[in-house]
């Protein structure tokens, strides 16, 4: 529960996706419209904006809901890389945040990033990594992430993202 009780996180289950897709086609559009061209953006949403149900059923997953149950945040990590990568000793990945508009700048993201952090630390894990979109390096930046260089994220055979891998500590 936050300290304000407007929401609270959980695990995330097979049955959120609706929840979660509402949530990423509310949230990306919108945050990342300032950081991305407008024709990039219409062809990689409908590839972004549906919950991955790998994710949702991993246990590592997690969403913040209202006490209306809304799911206003989400968020997770995972051993295995984005796309099917490789897994490597010691290294976790964060997967799929995303913040509803109405909701940011209230502590969820962070949240949910430090129950990512502190789950992965119990795992073993030694350093977290991330692909961040352009728009949400600042947040990473400001949770100790540190910046290791651009990479296109493909989302498809013609379409990739243009996004920062990061990398923090858990040490």
């Amino acid at each position: 529960m936050s300290k304000d009780g407007e929401y609270s996180l959980r695990a995330a289950t097979p049955t959120d996706g609706e929840g979660v897709s509402a949530l990423l086609e509310a949230s990306y559009p919108q945050l990342l419209a300032p950081d991305y061209d407008p024709r990039l953006l219409a062809a990689a949403l409908p590839l972004m904006t549906k919950a991955n149900p790998r994710l949702l059923a991993s246990g590592t997953y997690y969403v913040a809901e209202t006490g209306g149950d809304a799911v206003v945040g989400c968020g997770g990590w995972t051993v295995e890389a984005p796309g099917g990568g490789e897994s490597r000793p010691g290294i976790g990945h964060i997967r799929h945040f995303a913040i509803h508009p109405e909701w940011t700048r209230r502590g969820i993201g962070r949240a949910l990033l430090d129950r990512c952090v502190e789950q992965a630390r119990a795992h073993g894990i030694k350093n977290l990594e991330c692909f961040s979109t352009l728009t949400a390096e600042a947040f990473y930046r400001s949770a100790g992430f540190v910046t290791l260089g651009p990479v296109n994220v493909p989302m498809s055979p013609t379409i990739a993202l243009p996004s920062v891998r990061m990398r923090v500590s858990l040490d």
